[in-house]
């Protein structure tokens, strides 16, 4: 499995196309981990907000 993926990479890394798609993965994995790890450390206080937020926008539109 590991020798496949270095073959992919390769051959992603000889083309020109395929290094402009390493880099937008690079990129986009560069934002997208930092928020992953934010959310996961602060997942109960998020999670506490986003409730805390529901609830206020539900109660608003009951009967």
């Amino acid at each position: 499995m590991l020798r496949r993926l270095r073959q992919i990479l390769g051959r992603l890394h000889r083309d020109e196309q395929g290094i402009d798609t390493i880099e937008y993965i690079l990129l986009v994995a560069f934002i997208a981990l930092p928020l992953v790890a934010v959310a996961l450390i602060f997942r109960d206080e998020l999670w506490t907000r986003v409730r805390d937020w529901w609830d206020r926008i539900a109660g608003d539109t009951g009967p």
